[in-house]
């Protein structure tokens, strides 16, 4: 009946996410969640609060990322970039449309998927404006999906690879090995299929005669913290060290030099921070500590050592297309923490362990839930007066993540299938 209890509560708490009853923000319901949890006996104090100081690393990173973006939106570097971006476009739709992916692709490889939520959204949503685009979500739409497409180019473009792998992180060389051709498959593939489905808005013409704003000496430092950062995570990802409190003293160290340099008040930055978003994935840690003593772990284990001894190549693609699934019912960070500790309980063929990867990466396009990337779209869309409804994002990822992963799934069996 406990472990009953413990379904049916998370399983609300995230329907609570997805679908936000009466535009509730989400952490109220990943929160509520964790808190009946705990006032039912279901989940003890301690074992919450280990659930919470599991996601200290993430929130770390959030704090970090939350501050270079606000930093920048502040002083104008995303209006400096938008005017840029739709200047090179000259007037074509279906240019700035690339060069908007390619910029997420980037950004993403360097500064990880939760950063092109937060960083280029805000700078798609400038650009779309200074272009007089009509419709302004295809070019928003990429922001989400570039996130998780683009997010194993490296170990440090997901904090979820980090926790797949835990302390067996490839070196950085065999990551690439392994992992370059199907980073390559996940960005094509998604590309060409969001552009196919979004090639009637992308006929329009945009505008083309843009002036281009100076940007102040406060957005050209934010530039330098930004590429500092993406330099810092390089380092610290090549060392095996947690990206979480590199990224949040670079993020604060350069907030705080752009407002002195720009003589304004810490609060100017501070009060537009979402914050909201550290409470609900704090939340959805200690619904996964609650998940963890349902047994569930244990069982994935049992059945992943079956599987695996009775076929590898079936195993391989069950797992990438179950986690893939998972993803979405629970967060992929969640789901994350629950497949590595399954993966790491035992020995597992590498195949195996790159498709659970990718199915974590690239599986949370399918929903709006999928991944903390997605989430934080989402919040920074609301900031820009978009709105995007759970169910015409899943139309839309239905298409763009199913027929991607499979391609991608791909590409790693012909790896370990030929090397």
């Amino acid at each position: 009946m406990t472990t009953s209890f413990i379904w049916i509560i998370t399983l609300l708490a995230v329907a609570g996410v997805i679908i936000r009853p009466f535009k509730t923000p989400e952490f109220i319901w990943a929160v509520g969640g964790a808190i009946v949890l705990l006032a039912l006996g279901l989940i003890t104090p301690t074992e919450s609060l280990s659930g919470i100081m599991k996601g200290t690393d993430v929130y770390l990173f959030l704090t970090g990322m939350m501050l270079l973006a606000e930093t920048a939106r502040e002083e104008k570097l995303f209006d400096w970039l938008a005017a840029q971006a739709t200047q090179r476009a000259n007037g074509s739709a279906s240019s700035l449309f690339l060069l908007i992916y390619l910029v997420g692709v980037v950004v993403t490889t360097f500064l990880s998927n939760d950063a092109t939520a937060v960083v280029l959204t805000p700078a798609v949503a400038a650009a779309v404006k200074t272009a007089r685009v009509k419709n302004p979500l295809p070019y928003l739409f990429i922001c989400a999906f570039i996130a998780n497409a683009a997010s194993f180019v490296l170990p440090i473009s997901n904090p979820a690879n980090l926790v797949i792998y835990g302390t067996h992180m490839p070196p950085l060389l065999a990551w690439l090995a392994q992992y370059t051709i199907p980073s390559i498959v996940s960005i094509v593939t998604t590309y060409g299929i969001l552009r196919f489905t979004q090639r009637q808005a992308l006929s329009e013409s945009i505008a083309g005669d843009i002036t281009i704003p100076t940007l102040s000496s406060g957005g050209r430092l934010a530039i330098a913290g930004i590429a500092i950062t993406a330099l810092v995570l390089l380092i610290a990802s090549a060392f095996d060290v947690a990206l979480g409190l590199p990224t949040a003293i670079t993020g604060i160290l350069t907030s705080i030099l752009v407002l002195i340099r720009a003589r304004k008040t810490p609060w100017i930055v501070i009060k537009n921070v979402s914050w909201a978003v550290l409470p609900l994935v704090a939340g959805l840690f200690v619904l996964v500590e609650a998940l963890a003593k349902t047994g569930i772990i244990q069982q994935l284990t049992t059945l992943l050592h079956q599987q695996t001894a009775r076929s590898v190549t079936e195993t391989t693609w069950l797992s990438g297309v179950g986690v893939a699934l998972a993803c979405n019912l629970v967060n992929n960070l969640p789901a994350g923490l629950i497949a590595g500790t399954v993966i790491q309980a035992g020995q597992v063929p590498d195949v195996i362990k790159s498709a659970v990867l990718i199915g974590i990466d690239l599986g949370p396009n399918l929903s709006v839930t999928g991944s903390l990337a997605t989430i934080l779209w989402l919040v920074a869309l609301r900031r820009e007066g978009q709105t995007v409804s759970a169910w015409a994002f899943l139309k839309l990822g239905a298409l763009v993540m199913t027929i991607p992963l499979l391609c991608t799934l791909l590409a790693v069996w012909l790896y370990f299938r030929f090397i």
